[in-house]
């Protein structure tokens, strides 16, 4: 299976869950609501691991909060029975709060410190554990990083992993490489499908489309977003990286985002659909939609964007 032929139409879910937050009926409900209401034909099923800080070089996958094995199951099963196409996404993050792009260590090991060859040997068994897990559940594709930016330079050990990873999975592999980040990563030539998280400015697309079609047609591969969106909040548009920004809820700039980023994209036929963030596995109430002023479209004007947008895409 490759994406040279297909639109990846996705939403990606369950990110912010604990464990204990899946396998349940509101979890359903909300997987349901997801692919009824965007049209969505793909969903990337998105989670957490927790090492400590970004100097530690445990990854404790087996450990609260990160969901079970059975609950990660569970989604897949889930997603399936809806139609839906799963990419599987275990992403590291910090206890400390810490963004995992900082995650960093010397670039020589030194005898007494935090190494690169200790984070990535916990990493390796982190990501081969769920590869596994997408292999026997039937994933199309399976995400080996998200957004690990000072870890982009360690080509070695990078390439090391997927090939490690290939041994136990053969569905398609990707990276979710950072915003920006497109041109800095050296091994895309060891995966199938170059992906990135587009948080891009409103009024920037078309100069970060530019950038980013040198980066594709070099190495010759298939591109989708594997992260994009905007919260529904005024200022948003112009830093929809920054979930933290103060604003007021305004579903009207979550929708003239989509809009935007639509319209650029709809030009470039190498861009081959999106994994829009996000949906959560505990969806908020209706009624609250219109004071919800996160990234999640649901009973918001941007969903009827996106499902226009991913039918016009994914019924030609």
């Amino acid at each position: 299976m490759s994406l040279q032929n297909e639109y990846v139409g996705g939403v990606t879910w369950g990110f912010m869950g604990r464990r204990g937050t899946w396998a349940n009926d509101a979890a359903k409900t909300s997987m349901e609501l997801m692919q009824s209401v965007t049209g969505a034909n793909w969903t990337a099923i998105a989670f957490s691991a927790i090492q400590a800080t970004p100097q530690s070089t445990e990854i404790p996958y087996w450990k609260e909060p990160t969901v079970t094995d059975d609950e990660v199951l569970w989604a897949i099963r889930t997603a399936k029975s809806l139609g839906l196409k799963v990419c599987l996404k275990p992403i590291v993050n910090c206890a400390d709060g810490t963004w995992r792009a900082h995650i960093n260590f010397f670039d020589k090991d030194v005898p007494c410190e935090p190494k690169w060859s200790d984070w990535f040997s916990s990493y390796t068994a982190f990501i081969l554990h769920f590869a596994a897990i997408a292999e026997e559940s039937g994933c199309e594709m399976f995400c080996i990083g998200c957004e690990l930016v000072m870890s982009d330079r360690r080509a070695a050990q990078w390439r090391a992993l997927i090939a490690e990873v290939r041994k136990v999975y053969h569905g398609i592999l990707t990276y979710n490489c950072d915003k920006y980040q497109e041109d800095n990563v050296t091994w895309w030539d060891a995966l199938d499908v170059i992906s990135s998280s587009g948080y891009y400015p409103g009024q920037d697309w078309e100069a970060q489309l530019d950038r980013i079609e040198a980066v594709v047609k070099q190495h010759n591969k298939p591109f989708f977003f594997m992260e994009a969106g905007c919260p529904s909040r005024t200022g948003s548009a112009a830093i929809p990286n920054d979930w933290s920004l103060k604003g007021e809820p305004s579903e009207e700039e979550q929708k003239r985002y989509y809009e935007a980023m639509f319209h650029s994209c709809e030009r470039r036929e190498w861009v081959r659909g999106f994994m829009l963030w996000d949906w959560p596995a505990q969806l908020y109430p209706l009624e609250e939609a219109a004071e919800n002023d996160d990234y999640c479209m649901y009973g918001k004007s941007a969903a009827h964007i996106i499902k226009e947008y991913y039918s016009s895409k994914t019924h030609k």
